[in-house]
């Protein structure tokens, strides 16, 4: 084999590979993307199922001490996305929620499954000042429990997002390049989201 052939193989294979890695690069960026929209979804999710539990609280159709737990925990989760709240272009970064951000979110899920759970708690009218009713208290459940289940719908997705780019990034080529540069491994959202027990499993 002459020096211009193993030349003209070499380039090739050479070619081969840059074609591999170009590839391998833009769909682990792709990926890395899709994980972040799918934090993005799933934090204004979370939020909407904060201001829901507040509004149930509002509405007067809890008891006393349900309410005051269930504001609190919704208080504390709404402060800490405010806290927590990132620019834009921190929005481009693999970060996922924070640990106090998910205890809280837990607490919260604990807090409304104990109120919830209660079927005389969240749909009695408020007797003190003629205001609610049963439509009303099952008008503004039905809401919550809506918002509840596509925050559940919404970190599956993401931890789904998380698995595939985790799985790229295993892959020997991107290992062997570092095609992910710096970017952090993206961690999955391990959350307490459970519905109530009388809710079942599904959602609107």
């Amino acid at each position: 084999m002459s020096w211009a052939e193993i030349a003209l193989i070499s380039l090739a294979t050479l070619v081969l590979i840059a074609t591999a890695c170009w590839r391998r690069a833009g769909r682990l960026d792709r990926l890395h993307r899709k994980v972040v929209g799918a934090r993005i979804a799933l934090d204004r999710q979370l939020g909407l199922r904060a201001s829901a539990a507040r509004d149930l609280v509002a509405s007067g159709l809890l008891d006393p001490a349900s309410a005051m737990v269930v504001f609190d925990a919704a208080h504390a989760v709404e402060a800490e996305r405010d806290h927590g709240a990132v620019t834009p272009l921190e929005q481009l970064s693999l970060a996922g929620l924070s640990e106090e951000r998910l205890r809280l979110e837990g607490v919260l899920s604990a807090a409304l499954r104990a109120a919830v759970d209660d079927d005389d708690q969240a749909t009695a009218p408020d007797a003190a000042n003629g205001d609610g009713g049963p439509d009303e208290a099952l008008d503004l459940e039905s809401d919550l429990r809506a918002v509840w289940f596509r925050a559940q719908l919404a970190r599956r997705f993401y931890n789904e997002a998380v698995a595939q780019a985790r799985r790229a990034r295993h892959r020997w080529l991107v290992r062997l390049f570092r095609l992910a540069g710096h970017a952090p491994l993206p961690e999955p959202v391990d959350l307490d989201d459970s519905l109530p027990r009388n809710w079942g499993n599904g959602g609107r």
